[in-house]
């Protein structure tokens, strides 16, 4: 797995927490420029997706198994959208507190896969 991508995507998702979280410190909901961090952040993890696809299928191999790596890819790809369509659902601070959570999971997710790839 790429560290500097796992870096990459890792920093995005805390960024987009802390700023999810100022807003709903502020009583703010979800806004159209948080959905543009979340999709920079989403766009960041579907990459990271096709790289550990590509480096499975060239032969190289997670220290603690293909499948659990697949359902951590998986699981880090969606966690952001998955948190995004919640907050459409839920206008108000709440939404923003469900997002920054989102980018909370996600980085812990990449710690994981890290760890899961045998860093």
């Amino acid at each position: 797995m790429l560290v500097a991508l796992t870096i990459a995507v890792t920093v995005a998702a805390l960024a987009l927490a802390a700023w999810c979280a100022l807003a709903a410190y502020r009583d703010q909901p979800t806004k159209d420029w948080h959905f543009i961090g979340m999709a920079v952040v989403s766009v960041l993890a579907l990459v990271q997706l096709v790289v550990g696809i590509v480096q499975v299928a060239r032969g190289e191999k997670a220290h603690d198994g293909s499948v659990i790596f697949f359902a951590y890819l998986l699981g880090a790809a969606l966690s952001v959208p998955v948190a995004g369509f919640m907050s459409l659902t839920e206008r108000s601070r709440w939404g923003s507190v469900v997002v920054a959570g989102g980018g909370v999971v996600l980085a812990v997710l990449e710690v994981r896969l890290h760890a899961i790839w045998g860093g």
